[in-house]
């Protein structure tokens, strides 16, 4: 029998679980991310060798530009997983997932925004302050553009744009007015019993124990001597009877 005093829970709203479809979408986006870099791997590599030929460790710029470019994005794909794990306890109604949800989400609005330009130009920006024989950074854009495919640099910026407005849809519909009765805490209210219902009675206190009731004083016997017939004497003869004779 349900408790009279618990408070049922709210039925999820839409907005939670639009919020949870955006954020597998989210993570889409990322896992495809990560799928094409490692498919122009090659090309980063040449890219990069190209812009550096001529200098020391060629093949060692190239090597590290695409492991930068590779952990770069599965570190946006791990932290989209979290995202994904926290959007199944938002079903649910957990307020401390919604506030993680959160905070992770706009960290992660910050990367994908920057990882918006192309993992090749933050590597090119950070390696043309060196000095010496290192290219400029326009030398490595007209290099990494003539190495890359045609189809990669604008496939990747629509999927990170879709990948970002999906995500801050996501965040936003979690923070709508709807959205707070759901993972508000359920309180304690009496509801009155329904008609024809009944609930146990309440124990009795223990240590005290019955006694028998009293059906009154019992009976003792009457003490005195016993009695006995009277005698018949002569005082004793009714009135209109004869005496008997004595002669």
């Amino acid at each position: 029998m349900a408790n009279p005093l618990s408070k049922p829970t709210p039925a999820r709203p839409g907005v939670v679980t639009i919020s949870t479809y955006l954020l597998l979408l989210f993570a889409l986006t990322q896992l495809l991310s990560l799928i094409m870099v490692i498919s122009v791997s090659g090309s980063i590599r040449q890219g990069f060798q190209d812009a550096y030929q001529g200098t020391e460790d060629v093949d060692t710029i190239g090597t590290v530009a695409v492991a930068f470019t590779i952990a770069s994005v599965a570190v946006l794909l791990v932290l989209a997983l979290v995202l994904v794990v926290l959007a199944m306890f938002n079903n649910r109604g957990r307020n401390g997932t919604r506030i993680t949800t959160w905070v992770v989400g706009g960290i992660m609005v910050c990367c994908v925004g920057g990882s918006l330009v192309s993992g090749a130009s933050g590597f090119s920006q950070n390696a043309s302050g060196g000095g010496g024989d290192a290219p400029s950074g326009a030398e490595i854009e007209r290099s990494m553009s003539d190495a890359l495919p045609s189809w990669y640099g604008p496939t990747s910026t629509a999927v990170n744009i879709v990948g970002l407005a999906a995500l801050l849809a996501a965040l936003i519909l979690l923070a709508l007015p709807k959205a707070h009765p759901f993972f508000r805490k359920a309180t304690a209210a009496w509801e009155p019993p329904a008609p024809g219902a009944s609930y146990p009675g309440a124990p009795q206190t223990p240590g005290q124990p019955g006694y028998p009731q009293s059906s009154g004083e019992p009976g003792y016997p009457s003490s005195g001597e016993p009695s006995y017939p009277p005698a018949n004497r002569p005082d004793d003869t009714p009135p209109g009877s004869t005496p008997p004779s004595t002669s």
